[in-house]
Protein backbone atom coordinates (compact mmCIF):
# COMPACT_ATOMS: atom_id res chain seq x y z
CA UNK A 1 0.00 0.00 0.00
CA UNK A 2 2.90 2.34 0.98
CA UNK A 3 4.61 1.73 -2.54
CA UNK A 4 1.16 2.43 -4.70
CA UNK A 5 0.77 5.96 -2.43
CA UNK A 6 4.66 6.53 -3.37
CA UNK A 7 3.43 6.53 -6.68
CA UNK A 8 0.87 8.46 -6.50
CA UNK A 9 2.79 11.08 -4.49
CA UNK A 10 5.88 11.13 -7.26
CA UNK A 11 2.96 11.02 -10.48
CA UNK A 12 1.20 14.15 -8.98
CA UNK A 13 4.41 15.76 -8.05
CA UNK A 14 5.93 14.76 -11.94
CA UNK A 15 2.69 16.19 -13.58
CA UNK A 16 2.56 19.48 -11.70
CA UNK A 17 6.77 20.18 -12.32
CA UNK A 18 5.88 19.16 -15.90
CA UNK A 19 3.39 21.35 -16.38
CA UNK A 20 5.53 24.63 -14.80
CA UNK A 21 8.28 23.33 -17.18
CA UNK A 22 5.99 23.64 -20.11
CA UNK A 23 5.05 27.31 -19.05
CA UNK A 24 8.86 28.34 -17.99
CA UNK A 25 9.95 27.42 -22.01
CA UNK A 26 6.55 28.70 -23.44
CA UNK A 27 4.10 27.94 -26.14
CA UNK A 28 6.41 27.17 -29.25
CA UNK A 29 7.82 24.17 -28.01
CA UNK A 30 4.83 22.91 -28.42
CA UNK A 31 3.60 24.92 -31.17
CA UNK A 32 6.74 24.97 -32.91
CA UNK A 33 8.15 21.93 -31.83
CA UNK A 34 11.85 21.43 -34.07
CA UNK A 35 13.93 17.66 -34.13
CA UNK A 36 15.74 18.98 -31.03
CA UNK A 37 12.34 19.74 -29.23
CA UNK A 38 11.16 16.42 -30.17
CA UNK A 39 14.21 14.46 -29.16
CA UNK A 40 14.11 16.77 -25.65
CA UNK A 41 10.55 16.23 -25.19
CA UNK A 42 10.81 12.27 -25.20
CA UNK A 43 14.03 12.34 -23.49
CA UNK A 44 12.69 13.98 -20.42
CA UNK A 45 9.63 12.04 -20.61
CA UNK A 46 11.60 8.93 -20.33
CA UNK A 47 13.69 10.69 -17.35
CA UNK A 48 11.16 11.35 -15.24
CA UNK A 49 9.10 7.59 -16.76
CA UNK A 50 12.00 5.63 -15.43
CA UNK A 51 12.26 7.90 -12.38
CA UNK A 52 8.85 7.16 -11.30
CA UNK A 53 9.02 3.23 -11.92
CA UNK A 54 11.82 3.76 -10.28
CA UNK A 55 11.54 2.29 -6.15
CA UNK A 56 14.96 3.48 -4.98
CA UNK A 57 13.32 7.57 -6.54
CA UNK A 58 11.18 9.67 -5.06
CA UNK A 59 10.11 13.69 -5.08
CA UNK A 60 13.96 14.64 -4.60
CA UNK A 61 15.16 12.18 -7.74
CA UNK A 62 12.09 13.44 -9.73
CA UNK A 63 12.39 17.02 -9.25
CA UNK A 64 16.43 17.12 -9.68
CA UNK A 65 15.77 15.18 -13.63
CA UNK A 66 13.27 18.12 -14.23
CA UNK A 67 15.24 20.58 -13.26
CA UNK A 68 18.35 19.48 -14.61
CA UNK A 69 16.87 18.81 -17.70
CA UNK A 70 14.85 21.65 -17.94
CA UNK A 71 17.48 24.31 -17.11
CA UNK A 72 19.56 22.83 -20.11
CA UNK A 73 16.35 23.54 -22.33
CA UNK A 74 15.88 26.66 -20.88
CA UNK A 75 19.65 27.62 -21.34
CA UNK A 76 19.44 26.92 -25.05
CA UNK A 77 16.27 29.12 -25.24
CA UNK A 78 18.36 31.96 -24.17
CA UNK A 79 21.14 31.00 -25.95
CA UNK A 80 19.44 31.41 -29.00
CA UNK A 81 17.68 34.62 -28.09
CA UNK A 82 20.39 36.19 -27.10
CA UNK A 83 23.03 35.25 -30.07
CA UNK A 84 21.27 34.97 -33.10
CA UNK A 85 24.05 33.01 -35.14
CA UNK A 86 23.05 30.45 -33.06
CA UNK A 87 19.69 30.13 -34.23
CA UNK A 88 20.42 28.23 -37.43
CA UNK A 89 21.82 25.61 -35.35
CA UNK A 90 19.88 24.97 -32.74
CA UNK A 91 16.24 25.69 -34.32
CA UNK A 92 17.31 25.31 -38.00
CA UNK A 93 16.57 27.36 -40.72
CA UNK A 94 13.48 27.35 -43.26
CA UNK A 95 14.72 26.41 -46.94
CA UNK A 96 13.19 26.65 -50.30
CA UNK A 97 12.26 23.66 -51.85
CA UNK A 98 10.36 25.09 -54.80
CA UNK A 99 11.87 28.53 -55.98
CA UNK A 100 10.12 30.00 -58.44
CA UNK A 101 8.40 26.89 -59.58
CA UNK A 102 11.38 24.97 -60.00
CA UNK A 103 12.45 22.12 -57.73
CA UNK A 104 15.70 22.40 -55.49
CA UNK A 105 16.81 19.21 -55.42
CA UNK A 106 20.22 20.03 -53.36
CA UNK A 107 17.56 21.03 -50.28
CA UNK A 108 15.03 18.23 -51.36
CA UNK A 109 18.14 15.28 -50.64
CA UNK A 110 19.49 17.76 -47.55
CA UNK A 111 15.96 17.21 -46.15
CA UNK A 112 15.64 13.79 -47.29
CA UNK A 113 12.70 14.43 -49.32
CA UNK A 114 11.32 12.84 -52.01
CA UNK A 115 8.60 13.69 -54.93
CA UNK A 116 6.30 11.42 -53.26
CA UNK A 117 6.61 12.98 -49.64
CA UNK A 118 6.56 16.49 -51.11
CA UNK A 119 3.36 16.24 -52.93
CA UNK A 120 1.72 14.38 -50.05
CA UNK A 121 2.69 17.81 -48.05
CA UNK A 122 1.98 20.24 -50.76
CA UNK A 123 -1.54 17.96 -50.68
CA UNK A 124 -2.08 19.10 -47.16
CA UNK A 125 -2.14 22.59 -48.18
CA UNK A 126 -4.67 21.80 -50.73
CA UNK A 127 -2.39 21.81 -53.54
CA UNK A 128 -2.49 19.01 -55.92
CA UNK A 129 -0.35 20.17 -58.87
CA UNK A 130 3.45 21.48 -58.48
CA UNK A 131 3.33 23.06 -60.88
CA UNK A 132 0.74 25.75 -59.09
CA UNK A 133 3.28 26.72 -56.72
CA UNK A 134 5.98 29.49 -57.34
CA UNK A 135 7.68 29.36 -54.15
CA UNK A 136 7.37 26.18 -50.98
CA UNK A 137 9.85 26.61 -47.89
CA UNK A 138 10.79 23.68 -45.73
CA UNK A 139 10.52 24.78 -42.36
CA UNK A 140 13.00 23.87 -39.27
CA UNK A 141 9.85 21.96 -37.70
CA UNK A 142 9.18 20.20 -40.69
CA UNK A 143 5.78 21.90 -41.86
CA UNK A 144 5.50 23.35 -45.58
CA UNK A 145 4.85 26.63 -46.28
CA UNK A 146 3.35 27.42 -49.91
CA UNK A 147 3.25 30.47 -52.06
CA UNK A 148 0.80 29.97 -54.98
CA UNK A 149 1.54 31.54 -58.51
CA UNK A 150 -0.38 34.21 -59.19
CA UNK A 151 -3.35 32.79 -61.41
CA UNK A 152 -3.99 30.04 -58.56
CA UNK A 153 -4.27 32.00 -55.76
CA UNK A 154 -7.65 32.96 -54.56
CA UNK A 155 -9.52 34.77 -55.81
CA UNK A 156 -8.85 33.16 -59.01
CA UNK A 157 -7.37 35.57 -61.06
CA UNK A 158 -8.01 33.73 -64.04
CA UNK A 159 -11.75 34.54 -63.10
CA UNK A 160 -11.88 37.62 -62.46
CA UNK A 161 -10.33 38.44 -65.79
CA UNK A 162 -6.77 40.23 -64.09
CA UNK A 163 -3.47 40.58 -65.39
CA UNK A 164 -1.17 38.00 -63.59
CA UNK A 165 1.61 40.31 -61.68
CA UNK A 166 4.71 38.17 -60.83
CA UNK A 167 4.67 37.48 -57.39
CA UNK A 168 7.67 38.80 -55.11
CA UNK A 169 9.10 37.27 -52.01
CA UNK A 170 9.31 39.30 -48.50
CA UNK A 171 12.88 39.97 -47.63
CA UNK A 172 13.61 40.45 -43.64
CA UNK A 173 15.92 43.60 -43.98
CA UNK A 174 16.02 44.16 -39.78
CA UNK A 175 15.30 41.77 -36.73
CA UNK A 176 15.58 42.20 -33.27
CA UNK A 177 17.20 45.39 -33.96
CA UNK A 178 19.70 44.53 -36.11
CA UNK A 179 20.24 45.05 -39.71
CA UNK A 180 20.61 41.99 -42.02
CA UNK A 181 23.55 42.97 -44.10
CA UNK A 182 23.33 39.94 -46.54
CA UNK A 183 19.92 40.44 -47.23
CA UNK A 184 20.39 44.14 -47.96
CA UNK A 185 22.90 42.82 -50.74
CA UNK A 186 21.06 40.30 -52.28
CA UNK A 187 17.94 42.97 -52.95
CA UNK A 188 21.15 45.33 -54.05
CA UNK A 189 19.97 47.63 -51.37
CA UNK A 190 21.95 50.00 -49.25
CA UNK A 191 21.82 50.91 -44.81
CA UNK A 192 21.42 54.68 -46.05
CA UNK A 193 18.09 53.86 -48.43
CA UNK A 194 16.62 51.63 -45.59
CA UNK A 195 17.55 54.62 -43.34
CA UNK A 196 15.44 57.03 -45.99
CA UNK A 197 12.69 54.66 -45.32
CA UNK A 198 12.51 54.17 -41.56
CA UNK A 199 13.07 58.14 -41.37
CA UNK A 200 10.01 58.57 -43.97
CA UNK A 201 8.08 56.45 -41.84
CA UNK A 202 9.12 58.58 -38.61
CA UNK A 203 11.76 55.72 -37.74
CA UNK A 204 15.51 57.78 -36.07
CA UNK A 205 17.19 55.19 -34.75
CA UNK A 206 17.72 51.16 -36.09
CA UNK A 207 17.33 50.16 -32.72
CA UNK A 208 13.64 51.59 -32.60
CA UNK A 209 13.02 48.79 -34.84
CA UNK A 210 12.28 45.18 -33.72
CA UNK A 211 11.29 43.74 -37.48
CA UNK A 212 11.35 45.89 -40.84
CA UNK A 213 10.44 43.65 -44.21
CA UNK A 214 10.83 44.48 -47.74
CA UNK A 215 8.77 43.81 -50.64
CA UNK A 216 9.39 44.99 -54.28
CA UNK A 217 6.60 47.45 -55.15
CA UNK A 218 5.57 48.21 -51.44
CA UNK A 219 6.03 50.55 -48.72
CA UNK A 220 8.58 49.07 -46.30
CA UNK A 221 6.62 46.97 -43.46
CA UNK A 222 8.00 48.50 -39.95
CA UNK A 223 7.24 46.76 -36.72
CA UNK A 224 8.82 49.03 -33.56
CA UNK A 225 9.70 47.44 -30.18
CA UNK A 226 6.73 47.26 -27.89
CA UNK A 227 6.78 46.75 -24.16
CA UNK A 228 5.01 44.51 -22.62
CA UNK A 229 3.64 46.59 -19.77
CA UNK A 230 2.37 49.29 -22.36
CA UNK A 231 0.85 47.10 -24.75
CA UNK A 232 -2.44 48.53 -26.39
CA UNK A 233 -4.47 47.07 -28.93
CA UNK A 234 -5.66 49.77 -31.66
CA UNK A 235 -9.73 48.54 -32.04
CA UNK A 236 -10.01 51.54 -34.95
Amino acid sequence: MNHYLQMLTDTIFGFFALFALTKLLGKTQISQLTPFDFISALILGELVGNALFDKEAGIIEIGFVIILWGSLLYLTEIISQKFKRTRSLLEGEPDFVIYRGKLIRDVMKKNKLDINQLQSLLRGKDVFSIQEVEFAFMESNGTLSVILKPPYQTPNKQDLQVSSDKTYLATTLINDGEIIYDNLKEKNLTEEWLIDQLEEQQYNHISDVFYAEYKKGEALFILPYVNREHKKYDEK
